[in-house]
């Protein structure tokens, strides 16, 4: 019989994080931090309305691009939040999280041969959607000493006749990076230059612990050749509920929801409403949280630091991405190493790019007794780590 897969499915490689965790899952009395999932149960008010709506039969298919009162409600939130303005019937969609609307996105837009420019370390999905949408990638290899930020330097220099779209997402996950405003301005300004399109990835927004965040799209001149992409996941610990939401100009509007209605119809009806209630009425549920978080992260600086262990300071998000290359072995190495002596899964920086390996990402989104458990235990490995080089020395 003939091969059926697709030849640009067997060129992509499964994705490098979940490889320890299918391992860790089987161990007794493992701890495992590497998973991007809110440790907080959905608040309580938002779950009520999901349930009522399941026990008011609200159970049908939506309009394809959300209930219109879902719609009104991400317009008001993103105006109010982030000064994005968006007609909510022909500019914003509902999605099956923010991974669907970044996947229709590039589709829409890409034709085969398109590059699209995008910074590494990051999400995992980023160039295997590329690829799959036929795209050309082109990586930005970023590291610690400019804080993973990107320059308007490096974008230039990497920009060529065929690149056509950036992709971005600030706050960073795996980093915790964060782009400020001066930082956006100067990226706006080669993204209008070259007349590049922009896909924001504005995931982690909430999750900002020195100043609010800015979207690029804010910017003037950048609303016109932006699609954002956020969604409920992140900041209001809806992982499961699969809600998400992109927002994008008319021009580009029309042709991303031909995608959304052809390969999902709508998002869940039930989560819709729980998102309604998520949006209006959440805010101070959001602010415990990321209150938590920053306590969790101000905590992992400084267990890292005194291991001895370098550490960027991240800003958003709820990683951390400490760099083990005095240990002389590869961030695949040392996270299995860890697992298999210690009991800790965390996901080698290899996985978010070739940039990436010798960091490894350690997740916050998890208690304080874990995390210092975990950190203790990493102490154990790490103090074994140097006392058998000394011997070796």
């Amino acid at each position: 019989m003939r091969g059926f897969i697709n030849e640009v499915i067997k060129g992509i490689k499964p994705s490098g994080i979940r490889k320890l965790f299918d391992v860790a899952d089987e161990m007794p009395d493992a701890i495992s931090l590497g998973v991007g999932e809110p440790d907080f149960e959905t608040p309580w008010h938002i779950r009520e309305e999901g349930m009522y709506a399941l026990q008011k039969g609200r159970t049908f298919y939506t309009s394809n691009a959300g209930m219109p009162e879902l719609r009104e409600a991400v317009a008001e939130y993103v105006k109010r939040k982030y000064k994005l303005h968006y007609d909510p019937k022909s500019e914003i969609c509902i999605t099956i999280g923010g991974s669907e609307a970044i996947d229709a996105a590039l589709r829409a837009v890409i034709n085969p041969g398109d590059e699209v420019i995008y910074p590494e370390p990051c999400y995992v999905s980023y160039e295997p959607c590329i690829r799959l949408a036929y795209g050309v990638p082109v990586k930005i290899e970023l590291t610690a000493e400019t804080e993973f930020r990107l320059t308007p330097e490096i974008l230039e220099a990497a920009i060529t006749p065929k690149s056509k779209i950036l992709l971005i997402s600030y706050p960073n996950n795996p980093t915790g990076a964060v782009m400020e405003q001066k930082d956006l301005e100067k990226i706006a300004e080669v993204a209008k230059k070259h007349d590049l399109l922009v896909i924001s990835d504005e995931i982690y927004s909430e999750l900002s612990y020195r100043k609010p965040h800015v979207s690029i799209a804010s910017l003037p001149g950048m609303k016109e050749r932006c699609v954002v992409i956020n969604g409920f996941s992140k900041a209001f610990a809806m992982t499961g509920w699969r809600l998400g939401y992109f927002l994008a100009p008319k021009e580009l509007y029309n042709g991303i929801l031909k995608i959304h209605q052809f390969g999902i119809m709508c998002a869940p009806t039930a989560s819709q409403y729980a998102g309604i209630e998520a949006l209006n009425e959440g805010e101070a549920d959001v602010r415990e949280m990321r209150t938590a978080y920053d306590e969790r992260r101000r905590y992992l600086l400084a267990a890292l630091k005194e291991l001895e262990i370098p550490c960027f300071e991240p800003l958003g998000a709820f990683y951390i991405f400490p760099d083990i290359s005095q240990f002389g072995m590869n961030s695949e190495e040392f996270c299995e190493k860890l697992l298999k002596e210690q009991k800790v899964a965390i996901v080698p920086g290899s996985a978010f790019g070739k940039c990436g390996d010798k960091h490894v990402r350690i997740s916050y989104a998890y208690s304080l007794n874990e995390l210092k458990e975990a950190m203790e235990r990493l102490r154990r490995f790490v103090t074994n780590l140097r006392a058998n080089a000394a011997i070796r020395t």
